[in-house]
Formats: structure tokens, sequence, C-alpha cells
């Protein structure tokens, strides 16, 4: 062998730990680019499921906040209609409670037998029980003030100075049914001398 190709093979023997090194660094470094591509791959994978999961969690949110406003209305909507039937049950025992307290006065008049006239009595108030348990309430009318919302008036007679549109008579008993009127009472309405004289003279200056 000759002395070049020596100092070549020399050459090359000394330059293969260089080539070595380099490329193991090169394939770390590649290693890491490959590292970094995964991190930032998991990264956005990550955070693409985060977005589901709060997608996920808002329509839950909105579906249960669906779900609670459905379970009040069809709640407020049983309660409407157990009272509109109740009330409307109610209006139609309206009149049985009046002819019973009509039996009742018209056998204390005609005389009949107290034990007749306390059965009668007694049917009628626990009837009138029953329905003021069910949200039914009498409407407070004679010494009250002329209400056109509770009171209807079937005539107005001359009362005293201080009297007047005010109830002095009820003819026909009224009721409430949950704050709402059921049937208004039936009433005579007062009028001052003063105002019926006012009336008077108004009409024959006309």
């Amino acid at each position: 062998m000759s002395d070049d190709a020596e100092t070549d093979e020399e050459a090359n023997d000394e330059m293969k730990p260089n080539q070595t090194a380099l490329e193991r660094m090169q394939a770390e470094k590649a290693a890491e680019t490959d590292l970094t591509k995964e991190a930032r791959e998991l990264k956005r994978l990550l955070q693409d499921e985060r977005r589901k999961t709060e997608d996920y969690l808002h329509r839950l949110q909105y579906l249960q906040a669906d779900m609670d406003n459905y379970r009040k209305r069809m709640d407020r909507q049983v309660r409407e209609l157990e009272e509109f039937s109740t009330g409307g049950l109610s209006k139609k025992l309206l009149p049985v409670l009046d002819e019973l307290d009509l039996a009742a006065t018209s056998s204390k008049a005609a005389g009949e037998k107290k034990s007749i006239i306390e059965g009668v009595a007694m049917v009628a108030k626990n009837l009138r029980v029953i329905l003021e348990a069910e949200g039914v309430i009498k409407i407070e009318a004679v010494g009250k003030r002329f209400d056109p919302e509770l009171h209807e008036a079937v005539e107005r007679v001359q009362g005293k100075e201080n009297e007047d549109d005010m109830v002095i008579e009820e003819i026909r008993s009224g009721y409430t049914f949950k704050g709402k009127v059921l049937r208004h009472s039936l009433v005579k309405v007062a009028v001052s001398p003063r105002s019926d004289v006012a009336s008077t003279n108004g009409g024959e200056s006309t």
C-alpha cells in the first residue's frame, strides 16, 4: 500500500467518529422534531375533545333547562285544569246551596219540626264547609260599599243619609273561587235622600 493510500485511510478513520456524532445529533434532532409534532397533535386533539365536551355540556344544560320548563308548564296546566274542573263543579253546586238555605228558611217560617229545619241547615252547612275547603269563599255584601266587581245591583232604594251607595240587602249570595269571582252577589243598593232629590230635580230641569 502506498503512502498516499495509507494517509487517506487514516484520514477516513479520523472522520468516522465525527460523522457518527453528527448522525447521532441529526437523529436526535429528528426525534425531537417528531416528538414536537406528536405533542402538537396531541394538544390539538385534546383541545378538540375539550371543545366537544364543553359543547355536550352546554347542550345538556339547555336540555335540562327545557325539561324543567316543560315540567313546570305541565304542572301549571294540570293545576289550571284541576282548578277549572273544581271551579265548574263548585259553580254547579251553588244553586243547590241556595235551595238548601231557602228550604231551611221556608221550613222555619212554615213552622216545620225543629229536627227537619236543623237537618236541612246541617246539610247546607256541610256543603258550605266542603266548598270553602276547595277555595270557594262567600262574598261579603251587606254593609259594604257597592263594588261592581263583586256585586250586581238589582234595585236601588232610598236609604239613610250615610248609606249612599251601600249594600243594604242581599238577594242572592255571591262567591269567589281562588280569588276570582265565581258568581256575583245580587244586592239592593241604598241611595241617600239627598242624591235621590238631586236626581229628581235634575230630571225635572231637563
